[in-house]
């Protein structure tokens, strides 16, 4: 049915929910908006982006500069950072039977190339990195005009609410993972075109 799979990077293919919990606060503390909590991330994670924006302070005007430093942290951490289990696979599968892989990042292409290792990123026929937090329709469009792929042959994987907005938005199906930052139920109540709970079942859909 779909002959282009968008991924998105972080939360998806990357484990980096944990490092992402592990750095907010000092992130936090240096754009002067609430810190998370201890035991609050949980429910944080059943919270669209833009309530989660105004539960914790953070002005519009912002975001760009907290979106960098947080790639610029990611780029200092990225030997840390592992892909799950089951995604090289998943990628190796989908490039082998002729799916077309593209990722669309709001972390830069470099952090994305780095973490998926030289071999595993020559799966990816296309990058479109470095989105704003509510831009990535604009990436999704690109990606399908560089892909020579019409809208109704191409679906967008994340684990955000946002990913859901933004495929909408493109004119894309969408596809929610159950493993990363959103719960699966807060990502089930928007309607994406399928839930994944393991790789083997986006595999199982593409390929």
């Amino acid at each position: 049915m779909y002959s282009l799979a968008i991924f998105d990077f972080d939360g998806t293919l990357a484990d980096t929910l944990p490092w992402f919990a592990e750095v907010f606060n000092g992130v936090a503390d240096r754009y002067r908006f609430r810190r998370i909590a201890p035991g609050e991330l949980e429910a944080l994670r059943g919270v669209e982006n833009r309530a989660l924006m105004r539960h914790l302070g953070i002005s519009g005007w912002k975001v760009p500069f907290i979106a960098a430093h947080m790639r610029r942290l990611a780029a200092r951490d990225a030997h840390r950072l592992r892909l799950f289990d089951g995604a090289e696979p998943l990628l190796r599968r989908l490039h082998d039977t002729g799916v077309t892989v593209a990722i669309v990042s709001s972390n830069t292409e470099a952090n994305v190339r780095r973490v998926l290792g030289v071999e595993t990123a020559g799966l990816v026929a296309h990058y479109a990195c470095g989105a704003s937090i509510f831009g990535k329709h604009t990436k999704f469009r690109a990606v399908l005009a560089r892909a020579g792929v019409p809208a109704g042959r191409a679906i967008a994987i994340g684990d955000e609410i946002r990913d859901i907005h933004a495929a909408r938005r493109a004119g894309i199906a969408c596809g929610a993972v159950t493993w990363g930052f959103a719960l699966p139920d807060a990502l089930k109540a928007h309607g994406p075109d399928a839930v994944f709970e393991r790789f083997e079942e986006i595999a199982e859909r593409l390929g």
